[in-house]
């Protein structure tokens, strides 16, 4: 069942020649159905009649009802960023940074010429204010993409607001977050009419009454508000908003539901801050004509664009798990109970689902990790499973045609028939077909099974999807170049062409940092190398007073390497898995002389500035593991094509997550610090130079005296 192309769709986001500014009023908006009819992108109402042309506010904007200025009545950026230019007249702690009024006039180029642009900017360029500001005076309505809800919010309530009170007063803004961010209003009224019968213990019963009162006050209904509610709960996932038990405008809280809300305040913004997932969430629905989920527009803006592969390759491939039946059988019988339409005869369905659901998914092997599952490796399992197979579709068959069947049933009950039919079919695509753009493989984490079919390379599609479809994709992050050069992210996004700049670093790594690789050290592949690198990093551990972050690329390596290490030295020393991620980093930020062992998950994304971080050890070049589903597919795929697969993929990868792990240490101009790679082939392999080329100008040493005198300095 190949996936539909998408129609395609003039994008006429920026066909207006003025922009019109308002406060959002929610209740003086119309219902977003009627909103999609009357506003159209590119033709937007002026309610308050505040122009977007620049003439007398800082970023440029015209006042109430004034005349769009000529070009020479713009403040060029170098007058908004540059020294004694406007952002230092409005911000008292404002530091001018060449490297970010060189953003911006990359970003103001590309949005007034309407052509992509790449651009590598460090820790400390200051990015955001680098391509807000370019935005917000381009007048055209631009999305700007993140890849972690904490850059959201750090966008929506403290970067937005400094240009609202200095730049752009009228500017509006909506942030979008996935569904299952917000609270179902239907489900909490159906629950607490229910009495609580569905609450499962004390915990639950108190978390329900706050999260019910908490309802009938909060503006978002955003999860993120409720500061109580642990990460790991059982109760959301019953109560917010996902797609699977939506009604949408047929449901009674239609107008007053915040996913209605959030839409519609995204419909009447110019910015709209989403995440990766949300965006390429809609770039999907719109690839297969369901949708979309984002208003239409002509630009986008992706930082941390280091991510974009990864993200998209999930999004545009097809996944099911033991979780999704089991959460078909559970919400059919609650909104069969809810409705009064259980019976006998759907209650054993829903039993025979979850029944047939556990024998097909206990065949799999018991083993956690990621496992190939290829044409010849699912035609014997299912020679061997077949009777398991079967049963689970038609077990979800049957509860599809009995579900279809009800006489007057609510349209949450034609979702659920819609949800068991969609399975079924999701199932059977990645047991049977032999898409050769897909690498087809299957996880085992914990309670979980995943099966899933991932594209072996995105590029053609998102050449088509994303690229062809935004005149303006600007791609920003501190990892985006290899060796100085953007080929290989063009090249795996399919960019064809673009603006690329690799700005200037705005620290003086030179000082600021020491990169030691021991020379003494054996082959990270020799035997003998586990119990050598633990000494090694004892070594460092004593000379940085403890204050590291030691991070593997091998979780088994990481628990071998701890076990030999807290026996060496002093520190509190705290171990990835013993506790959740966030727990552990506030454990490191707030213990003196702490050291934390950690993986993948690590690499980016953390910032412990100041001293309590002055020291990062890695173990070994972070290469893909070869054998994971995905590398092994693409590197195939790049080798039957005639490539050479290790030099144009497995050592880029790797030179851009040493650079995202490395760049966990110096995060300020005051931060000073050590870096360590245990992995002596940087300096033995040909290879090597692109790791060293790729990195900042570090002073480098094999020598730990050299080091032991660095940090007395310190």
């Amino acid at each position: 069942m190949p996936k539909p192309k998408r129609t395609k769709k003039a994008v006429a986001a920026d066909a207006a020649p003025a922009r019109t500014y308002a406060p959002l009023d929610d209740d003086a908006i119309a219902r977003i159905e009627g909103e999609a009819e009357d506003v159209g992108v590119g033709e937007r109402r002026d309610r308050a009649g505040l122009k977007a042309a620049p003439t007398t506010t800082a970023a440029g904007r015209a006042p109430q009802g004034g005349a769009a200025p000529t070009e020479a009545a713009q403040p060029s950026m170098a007058e908004i960023f540059g020294p004694g230019g406007l952002l230092e007249k409005c911000h008292g702690g404002y530091e001018f940074r060449r490297s970010q009024q060189e953003m911006a006039e990359i970003v103001e180029a590309a949005l007034l010429e309407k052509k992509h642009a790449l651009v590598e900017a460090g820790t400390g360029t200051g990015k955001t204010l680098g391509y807000l500001i370019p935005a917000i005076r381009s007048g055209r309505r631009i999305v700007i993409s993140t890849a972690t809800k904490s850059l959201q919010e750090q966008l929506y309530t403290k970067d937005v607001p400094f240009l609202q009170r200095h730049f752009a007063p009228n500017i509006k803004v909506a942030v979008m977050k996935g569904r299952n961010n917000f609270v179902c209003r239907a489900k909490v009224h159906h629950l607490a009419e229910e009495s609580h019968a569905f609450l499962r213990g004390m915990d639950e019963l108190d978390w329900f009454t706050q999260i019910r009162d908490w309802e009938k006050l909060t503006e978002t209904g955003d999860r993120a508000e409720l500061n109580f509610l642990p990460d790991d709960n059982e109760l959301w996932p019953r109560l917010d908003a996902r797609r699977e038990t939506c009604t949408g405008s047929k449901c009674p809280e239609f107008n007053q539901c915040f996913l209605t809300k959030m839409h519609q305040r995204a419909r009447e913004a110019d910015i709209i801050i989403v995440n990766h997932h949300l965006f390429f969430a809609d770039l999907a629905l719109k690839q297969d004509d369901f949708g979309s989920i984002l208003p239409e527009c002509g630009a986008v803006v992706f930082d941390e664009a280091h991510e974009i592969e990864d993200v998209a390759s999930d999004y545009f491939g097809r996944r099911v798990s033991n979780y999704r039946f089991e959460e078909l059988a559970r919400d059919t019988e609650n909104v069969l109970r809810i409705a009064h339409l259980s019976s006998p005869p759907l209650l054993k369905r829903c039993a025979q689902l979850k029944e047939r659901s556990r024998s097909f998914f206990d065949a799999f092997p018991a083993k956690d990790g990621r496992f190939a599952f290829d044409a010849n490796e699912r035609a014997s399992f299912l020679e061997r499973n077949r009777e398991a197979y079967d049963d689970l579709v038609q077990a979800a068959k049957r509860l599809e045609t009995e579900l279809s069947a009800l006489p007057g049933k609510p349209d949450e009950v034609i979702n659920l028939a819609r949800r068991a039919f969609e399975l079924r079919g999701e199932l059977v695509f990645l047991l049977e077909q032999t898409e050769k753009n897909n690498v087809y493989w299957y996880e085992r984490r914990n309670k979980g099974v995943f099966i899933t079919a991932t594209p072996i390379d995105v590029s053609a599609i998102l050449r088509e999807q994303l690229f062809a479809q935004f005149d303006t994709a600007v791609l920003t992050s501190a990892t985006l170049a290899v060796g100085g050069r953007f080929d290989y992210v063009k090249q795996r996004l399919g960019i064809d062409a673009a603006r690329e700049r690799v700005l200037a670093h705005e620290f003086d790594f030179g000082t600021q940092a020491m990169l030691y690789i021991p020379k003494e050290l054996p082959d990270v592949r020799d035997p003998g190398f586990v119990a050598a690198a633990a000494e090694e990093i004892a070594r460092l551990l004593e000379i940085t007073r403890g204050r590291a972050f030691c991070l593997f690329t091998s979780y088994n390596q990481m628990k071998e390497i701890h076990e030999r290490v807290k026996k060496m030295v002093r520190f509190p020393i705290y171990l990835q898995g013993t506790a959740p991620r966030s727990a552990l980093l506030d454990r490191f930020k707030n213990t003196p002389g702490s050291v934390l062992f950690a993986t993948a998950s690590f690499w980016q994304g953390v910032d412990v500035p100041g001293e309590q971080l002055s020291c990062v050890i890695i173990d070994r070049l972070p290469f893909a593991v070869p054998s994971d589903p995905i590398v092994a597919a693409r590197v195939k795929a790049l080798t039957d094509d005639g490539h050479n697969a290790f030099a144009e993929y497995q050592v880029p990868e790797a030179v851009l997550a040493l650079k995202q792990g490395f760049g966990r240490l110096i995060r300020s101009r005051t931060d000073r610090g050590v870096l360590s790679i245990l992995d002596n082939r940087i300096q033995r392999k040909q290879y090597g130079r692109i790791f060293v080329e790729s990195l900042p100008e570090y002073k480098i040493t094999q020598d730990i005296s050299e080091v032991k005198r660095f940090m007395q300095h310190l």
